[in-house]
């Protein structure tokens, strides 16, 4: 047989010795752990044996410690409540297993987040772990993901969240220093480029052809984070490609502005994936997020007149 790590009796047997020393008392011991008093007897006289020594001197009326026994009572006592401090660390560790999203630094930053902070109104207990990547590579490493594509329907346990509307958007500033009355006004400006590995997504030349324009247009400003586009255009930099519910913080405190009425509704969709399907909080936190996800109406609503 293979030598055991620890040069320890039963644990069984241990155990039983530590309820009967605690309550000096078999009787005692053998009500809590269920059992015979014979049994608890028959598993001390065992680790008597194995300890060549007596652990309770027997009494008329009951039992009594003898020095061996307070030792090794004093000792499995504190070798079970660090037992016990442990396990109640995993339990709490396994009860509050955080839930994992996947989303673009956009989406979280501008979108997910602030959604998070009302579902924390309701659902405090359920902590939640945002990734943030502008890349698809760690989707399956989360319970959920956020991503911005065309759903497609043997994807299983996913829902679109919302509609979005790509519109070319300013900084106020800009708009009062470059009249632009139509496409081509815009395409000679300075156009800040969204750059991202990710397929799918719209870019400038994409959503010129969407509205009937062909002809050249400027290429100024290239970024490959859209919270930087964003930014930029806040600083008055050049127009930027906005998805309107995405941006719309900045629409409603004035930062950005629509340049233009034009606006393109992609083929994509930005939807959440469940890919834990086995795991209660995610399936809450997913049913919570498809349940609020922003209509086609946060777009409508930043039309220009």
């Amino acid at each position: 047989m293979p030598k055991r790590p620890y040069d320890l009796p039963s644990m069984s047997a241990l155990v039983a010795f530590e309820a009967a020393a605690r309550h000096v008392s078999f009787i005692q011991a053998a009500q809590e752990l269920n059992v015979t008093p014979a049994a608890i007897s028959h598993q001390v006289k065992a680790l008597e044996t194995d300890f060549q020594c007596r652990l309770f001197q027997r009494h008329h009326r009951g039992v009594t410690l003898t020095e061996a026994g307070a030792y090794l009572l004093a000792a499995l006592q504190r070798g079970f409540e660090c037992m016990a401090e442990a396990t109640a660390q995993v339990r709490r560790n396994a009860g509050a297993a955080s839930v994992k999203i996947g989303a673009t630094t956009a989406v979280s930053s501008l979108w997910l987040t602030p959604r998070l902070a009302e579902f924390w109104k309701t659902h405090g207990d359920v902590p939640v772990t945002q990734i943030v990547s502008d890349t698809d590579e760690t989707a399956t490493e989360c319970d959920l993901s956020i991503r911005y594509s065309v759903l497609l329907h043997d994807r299983g346990a996913a829902r679109v969240l919302f509609r979005d509307h790509l519109m070319a958007l300013g900084s106020p500033e800009f708009a009062r220093r470059h009249r632009i009355g139509n496409l081509a006004d815009l395409a000679v400006l300075p156009l800040i480029h969204f750059e991202t590995p990710v397929t799918g997504w719209t870019n400038w030349q994409g959503w010129f052809r969407a509205l009937g324009y062909h002809g050249p247009i400027r290429q100024s400003h290239k970024v490959n984070n859209y919270l930087i586009a964003l930014q930029a255009a806040r600083d008055d930099m050049g127009a930027v490609l906005g998805w309107v519910a995405l941006a719309r913080p900045f629409l409603e405190n004035g930062q950005l502005v629509a340049l233009l009425p034009d606006k393109v509704a992609p083929q994509e969709d930005f939807h959440v994936t469940l890919h834990n399907k086995t795991s209660k909080r995610a399936r809450l936190v997913y049913e919570w997020l498809t349940s609020t996800g922003t209509s086609t109406a946060c777009a409508e609503s930043w039309m220009i007149n």
